[in-house]
């Protein structure tokens, strides 16, 4: 197979870094402070180098200011993400002159060589800055840190590569991320993501199973395939797995759980990946579809290479085959050239699918990408009543679809506790991904259960626990 896969040397080799780091840490309790932007695919980065963390010796900590390595996990996308993550490294200035503790930030945002470089001037305190690229030799750089004293600066360019065998530490023991696939070869003119994650390269198809019948056997329902673009997934390697045939490996696995993936695109999506969910019982009935605009004249100056025709197409074959699947999807308002005519299409889509979820945002312009060259003439306070419009035009969709389920019953797995929603303190999540509020003991965390739906708002639904699954 093709796989672009570490040789387990440089893996041995940053095993030895963790147990340098480890003897140095060691009769010292230390803390380390993991702090993640963005999305999935960050999380899962996340739990690595959280696993390496625990591995050198370090506990984990939510609170930055006792923590001895702190490190922020940024995102690129958008530019309120940024500043986010500017924002607060700016201030862990306190945390460095109370503990003197190691602040490292990585990820997307600091791939971007003109940010690695403002962090540079402009953030003394940081001691480590390294992208995505870099993040398999995040051991190694940390011994460096701690052993030579001086900043450590590493976001080599690079098509990528894929790292097995680093340690991962994942909070939640009922649901997990898994990574399927890295990087994306799609060039939507919008997004800044094929240039800091590289080209797309597919992990071994064994190694991910082997990845989910673990997680499995140690208790773990809810398990997401992770990607840019699982629909690309095998594109890359010559053995004849394509995604569809991932799910069908997967789904044969032995265990009670469920399959969830994320993110696929259109353009790659098929009939053929929607009669392979509708036969393999533990793929979850939800896809989340991004359909971006309405107007396949801004489809085409996205680069999305699909039209409001096929995404039609698709959604009805989808539901189709599986009816009540759940759709969800991402919108963007307020696309260079945007005319009125282009966002009444899209709110003609929206109304036309009804989306059980949809998340809207306004156009970021992101430096380098080819949208950042075009011309852009709508104010954004008319992008900001664009927003709105279609915000509240979804709202009313989920609340009539809300009002469809009550008095239904659903299977539900039971992820966690909340104490946001009075009485109801557990949150639980249906096999399409919508979320339902039940009241009933903690013990109940991890299992499956049916619930009658009693009541909704447009955060979600509220139930009744009726029999245990």
């Amino acid at each position: 197979m093709n796989i672009k896969e570490l040789p387990e040397e440089f893996i041995c080799r940053q095993q030895e870094y963790i147990q340098a780091v480890a003897e140095f840490n060691r009769e010292k309790t230390l803390y380390a402070f993991v702090d993640t932007y963005g999305c999935q695919q960050n999380e899962a980065d996340s739990e690595i180098i959280r696993g390496i963390l625990q591995e050198m010796g370090y506990m984990q900590t939510d609170d930055e200011n006792i923590a001895d390595v702190i490190v922020i996990n940024s995102c690129a996308v958008r530019e309120h993400a940024e500043q986010r993550v500017l924002g607060n490294v700016g201030q862990l200035v306190h945390s460095k002159r109370k503990t003197n503790c190691i602040i490292a930030v990585c990820g997307c945002m600091v791939q971007q060589p003109a940010m690695a470089e403002k962090i540079k001037k402009s953030y003394r305190h940081v001691d480590m800055v390294f992208g995505v690229h870099a993040l398999p030799r995040f051991p190694e750089l940390l011994y460096r840190a701690l052993t030579e004293k001086k900043r450590i600066f590493d976001i080599e360019q690079s098509d990528g590569v894929i790292a097995e065998g680093l340690p991962v530490l994942r909070k939640d023991k009922t649901k997990a991320w898994i990574s399927i696939m890295y990087g994306c070869n799609n060039f939507c003119t919008y997004c800044i993501v094929p240039y800091v994650r590289g080209r797309e390269r597919s992990r071994d198809p064994e190694k991910i199973v082997a990845e989910v019948t673990k997680l499995v056997s140690e208790g773990c329902h809810d398990i997401t395939l992770l990607g840019q673009n699982v629909n690309s997934y095998g594109n890359d390697l010559d053995c004849g797995v394509d995604f569809s045939s991932l799910l069908e490996m997967i789904n044969a696995i032995p265990g009670d759980f469920r399959i969830r993936f994320m993110t696929s695109h259109p353009k790659d999506a098929t009939p053929r990946l929607f009669d392979t969910m509708a036969k393999c019982e533990k793929v979850a009935r939800h896809i989340h579809l991004p359909f971006q605009s309405g107007s396949d004249r801004i489809l085409s100056l996205m680069n999305r290479r699909y039209d409001s025709k096929k995404y039609r197409e698709l959604v009805a074959y989808a539901r189709e085959k599986m009816p009540g699947i759940s759709v969800t999807s991402d919108v963007i308002v307020g696309f260079p050239g945007e005319t009125e005519e282009d966002f009444e299409k899209t709110m003609e889509l929206v109304e036309d699918i009804c989306f059980d979820g949809l998340f809207v945002f306004i156009y970021s312009k992101r430096s380098g990408t080819p949208a950042a060259e075009m011309e852009d003439v709508t104010p954004r306070s008319e992008k900001v009543k664009r927003f709105q419009r279609l915000f509240d035009l979804h709202d009313e969709n989920t609340a009539k679809m809300s009002k469809t389920l009550l008095g239904t019953e659903a299977e539900v797995l039971v992820e966690g506790v909340c104490t946001d929603q009075g009485e109801y303190n557990l949150i639980a999540r249906t096999d399409g991904n919508r979320p339902i509020y039940l009241k009933g003991s903690p013990d109940l965390v991890g299992t499956f259960l049916k619930a009658k739906i009693e009541n909704s708002s447009k955060w979600g639904m509220f139930g009744k626990i009726s029999d245990r699954g």
